[in-house]
C-alpha cells in the first residue's frame, strides 16, 4: 500500500498534505499540526501536516480491508511461557525488586492480501466494532508507520502549561469482576505517574482529581485515574516525554526495575504497542497522546511478506494468579482480533 498518501486521523480530525518528518521532540513546540508515534523502545516519529480539517470516520467500505483469519494469529509468548513469566515476576516481587510489572505478548498474523491492507480502513471497522476515545490512524508507509489504534487510555494531554495523564489499571468483564488487587495496582501506578509528572512540573502542582473511577468500554470495564500538573518554567514536549516515557501503566513500579524485568521476559519488541500515539497542535499549544494499547500495526519488513501485529498484556502484582492474567490478555485481544478479521461489526453481522 505504498501508493497510499500519508494521513493521520484522530477522532474527527483528519490531517493530510505531509510536509515534514522528524525524530526531534522539540519540533512539537514549534509550529503546525503533528502526528506523533513513539515506539516503546524509544523510536519517535513526528509528522507535520499542512491541512487539518474536521471529518467523521467513514463507514467501512466492503473490501477496503482484508485482515487475517482469527486462527492465523501466533503469540510471542504462548500460554505456558506467559504464565511462567507471571510466576517469575512474583519471585521478583517477593525479592523486593519490584512492586508490579506489566507482562505483554505480541500477536502476529500474515496479511492475506497486502494490497488491501489500508490501516485507515481498519480504523473504520474499529470505529464500528470497538469505539474508543483515542481511536485513530497514522499512515506513513514511506517511514515504516502504519497504525490503527482503538486506545482507551490517555498518556498525555496538554493544554498550554497544564498536563494530564489518565492511567488505566484494573480490568474485568464487569465492575463486579474487579478485585482489591486491581485497585491496589491502580494506586501504585498513580504514584508512579505522579512521580513522573513531578519531574517536569512545578513543585506542588501535581494532583489526582480522580482515583479509580470505573469506566465502561466495549466488552470490559477499566479502573481509570487522572493525574494533573503544571509544566515547570522552560519545560516543553521534549522534557515532558523524557520525564514520563514509556507510560507507567504499561511498565510497572519502580519503572527502572520493571523495564529490566520486561526486557528479560518478553521475546519480541513492543514497537508502537505500549508507546504513544496521538497529535500535537503546536500553534494552539494543545495535544493529546494515547497509550498505544488496543493498537494494530503493519510490519512490512518481514521475510515471507507483511504481517499485522497487535499487543496484549496485564499488570502483574503479588496478588496475581497466572491463569487469570493470561485470561485477561485474551479478554483484551479477542474482540479486537475479531474486528480485524472482519468477523465482528457493531451490528454483530459478519463483514464481507
Amino acid at each position: 500500500m505504498h501508493d497510499l498518501v500519508p494521513l493521520a486521523r484522530f477522532g474527527r480530525r483528519l490531517a493530510a498534505d505531509l510536509r515534514d518528518v522528524t525524530s526531534d521532540p522539540a519540533a512539537l513546540d514549534s509550529a503546525g499540526f503533528w502526528a506523533v508515534v513513539a515506539d516503546f523502545e524509544g523510536r519517535l516519529v513526528c509528522a507535520r501536516f499542512a491541512e487539518v480539517r474536521r471529518a467523521p470516520v467513514p463507514a467501512p467500505e466492503p473490501g477496503a480491508w482484508r485482515g487475517p483469519a482469527p486462527d492465523h494469529w501466533t503469540s510471542s509468548l504462548d500460554r505456558a511461557a506467559y504464565t511462567a513469566g507471571v510466576r517469575r515476576i512474583r519471585e521478583h516481587i517477593a525479592a523486593g525488586e519490584v512492586y508490579q510489572a506489566n507482562l505483554c505478548r505480541i500477536l502476529s498474523a500474515p496479511l492475506p492480501d497486502p494490497g488491501r491492507a489500508d490501516v485507515d480502513a481498519l480504523t473504520a471497522l474499529l470505529a464500528r466494532g470497538n469505539p474508543a476515545p483515542y481511536a485513530g490512524t497514522v499512515r506513513l508507509p514511506a517511514h515504516g508507520v502504519e497504525i490503527a489504534t482503538a486506545s482507551p487510555e490517555l498518556f498525555l494531554r496538554r493544554d498550554g502549561r497544564i498536563v494530564e495523564s489518565g492511567p488505566i489499571k484494573g480490568t474485568g468483564r464487569t465492575a463486579a469482576d474487579l478485585l482489591e488487587k486491581d485497585r491496589a495496582e491502580n494506586v501504585m501506578i498513580v504514584d508512579l505517574v505522579r512521580n513522573d509528572l513531578g519531574r517536569v512540573c512545578a513543585a506542588g502542582s501535581v494532583s489526582v482529581p480522580s482515583l479509580c473511577a470505573v469506566e465502561q468500554h466495549p466488552g470490559l470495564v477499566h479502573l481509570v485515574s487522572t493525574v494533573r500538573g503544571e509544566l515547570a518554567e522552560g519545560a516543553g514536549w521534549a522534557e515532558l516525554l523524557a520525564g514520563t516515557f514509556p507510560p507507567g501503566s504499561v511498565t510497572g513500579a519502580p519503572k527502572s526495575s520493571a523495564l529490566r524485568i520486561i526486557e528479560a521476559l518478553e521475546t519480541a519488541p513492543r514497537g508502537p504497542y505500549c508507546g504513544g500515539v496521538g497529535w500535537v497542535d503546536a500553534d494552539r499549544g494543545i495535544g493529546e497522546l494515547a497509550v498505544g494499547i488496543r493498537t494494530f500495526w503493519v510490519d512490512r519488513g518481514v521475510a515471507g511478506g507483511p504481517v499485522l501485529r497487535f499487543g496484549t498484556g496485564a499488570g502483574i502484582t503479588w496478588g496475581s494468579d497466572p491463569e487469570r492474567e493470561w485470561d485477561e490478555t485474551e479478554l483484551k485481544a479477542s474482540r479486537l482480533l475479531g474486528v480485524a478479521s472482519g468477523a465482528y461489526a457493531a451490528t454483530g453481522r459478519t463483514l464481507r
